[in-house]
């Protein structure tokens, strides 16, 4: 079996037993990226050292170290440092920039045996609901090529779901690793503010609301991820009740196969005795353009010289938000930190009622790779960020939320289920969604490829 076919758990527990070595896989994992990246762009630049850390990571299980993550290769989102790889953004403004030490996520992956496998593309800053840039051209979607993958984490997942690695690092500011793996047919978590550290690196343009999100093909992938990136323990799962809504409250249109799968989960999860209630929080008119000042602002702070100087240097669409951010008065910007402010909070309170909520993670799945945003969702013309609606409210919270693959198309495209808890329940977030799988589908829904 070719190693880069196994998940990560499955990986690290043969490379620990020795029936692979961690020079065998570094070996299957080039071939697979050249085998597969150029038909998806999901790669930036490859790791030259990768074989001089499998040799590490093989003296090191010789040494007799517990490596939980032993010879798994792992792809980093062109906005994680990496010590000696480029990391470029996006943007050709860092085209020739070159990290100089790691982030500390990258640190405890490596402390647990990982290798790195190479870095992985992203839209400009993160900030584009799509990963297209100037710099490295369109990421495209392993499921259907002519599709995008969502953004801004497109790379990490193209290159999880096209088997060139188990595992990825991703970022998310409001839904970056939650809709992507939704429209590929992956797992994606976006833990509670903090549980993860951030940095160093680049500066953010939102502080206190992006964090680090571990990409898998399975459930177990993420826990295992989460027990070394942030010391989570295994979990409890959530007594119910548990609030489901197919909107989120927010009125959004589904499309028709969504609004049909998302149907079919509640029904089964409450003939199973989950205990689901339908409701949604009173978000009081706001929503996630509510809070968009915030992301133009700090483009404009971190770049708005810049633009000034050369505005063709930036992608198109980044362009638009920085000179945005350039014209929003003091009195816009305090607006939208207390439209931040009040979303995570009725969030919180929403979920200090319930257990858990349940939603869709998008109202629609993956478009065509060369449109910023789909046309339409449920047959009606939608708002360009309208494919996001129930992606940014958690991290206004800070709270944990879980994309599951759940379904697909009846064109075969997949669909996400999103499952938020409260903050700091991240383990009992992780460990109420694999009772929620098994119920789904006891076994087949672990692997969703």
């Amino acid at each position: 079996m070719n190693p880069m076919d196994l998940s990560a758990a499955e990986l690290a527990a043969r490379v620990r037993s020795g029936e692979m070595t961690p020079a065998q896989v570094a070996v299957a994992a080039r071939a697979r990226v050249a085998e597969r990246n150029p038909a998806l762009n999901a790669m930036t630049a490859l790791n030259p050292a990768l074989e001089d850390e499998a040799a590490d990571v093989a003296a090191r299980l010789a040494a007799g170290e517990d490596l939980p993550l032993a010879g798994v290769p792992v792809v980093i989102k062109d906005n994680i440092w990496v010590r000696g790889l480029p990391v470029t953004q996006g943007s050709r403004l860092f085209a020739d920039f070159v990290a100089p030490e790691d982030a500390q996520a990258v640190l405890r992956l490596r402390a647990a045996g990982a290798m790195i496998l190479g870095i992985a593309t992203c839209s400009e800053f993160a900030c584009k609901g799509v990963t297209n840039t100037p710099l490295h051209g369109k990421t495209r979607n392993p499921v259907d090529p002519d599709l995008t993958t969502g953004g801004s984490s497109g790379g990490p997942v193209a290159a999880v779901a096209a088997g060139m690695a188990p595992l990825a690092l991703g970022t998310d500011a409001g839904g970056s690793s939650r809709r992507p793996p939704a429209h590929t047919g992956l797992y994606g978590f976006k833990p509670t503010q903090d549980i993860v550290p951030y940095g160093p690196g680049f500066e953010e343009p939102v502080d206190g609301i992006s964090v680090i999100c571990p990409i898998a093909r399975t459930l177990e992938d993420i826990a295992l991820a989460m027990s070394v990136l942030g010391d989570l323990p295994p979990g409890t799962p959530i007594p119910g009740p548990y609030a489901w809504s197919a909107d989120f409250g927010l009125g959004q249109r589904l499309d028709a196969d969504v609004t049909a799968a998302f149907d079919t989960v509640v029904r089964c999860l409450e003939t199973q005795g989950f205990g689901m209630t339908e409701a949604a929080p009173e978000w009081q008119g706001l929503n996630g353009g509510s809070v968009m000042a915030l992301q133009h602002a700090g483009l404009a702070r971190l770049f708005g010289a810049a633009w000034q100087e050369d505005p063709a240097i930036f992608d198109p669409d980044l362009a638009v938000q920085i000179e945005t951010g350039l014209g929003l008065e003091d009195a816009g910007v305090a607006e939208a930190k207390s439209a931040s402010a009040r979303m995570g909070a009725i969030l919180n309170g929403f979920l200090g009622r319930f257990g858990l909520v349940v939603v869709p993670t998008t109202p629609c799945p993956a478009w065509p790779v060369d449109q910023l945003a789909p046309q339409e969702i449920g047959g009606q013309p939608c708002a360009p960020r309208d494919h996001a609606a129930f992606t940014p409210q958690a991290n206004h919270a800070g709270c944990p939320a879980l994309t599951i693959p759940f379904a697909r198309t009846h064109v075969g495209l997949p669909i996400g289920l999103q499952i938020i808890a409260a903050r700091g329940r991240d383990a009992d977030l992780l460990a109420t969604a694999r009772t929620i799988t098994a119920a789904l589908a006891p076994k087949e829904h672990e692997r969703a490829t």
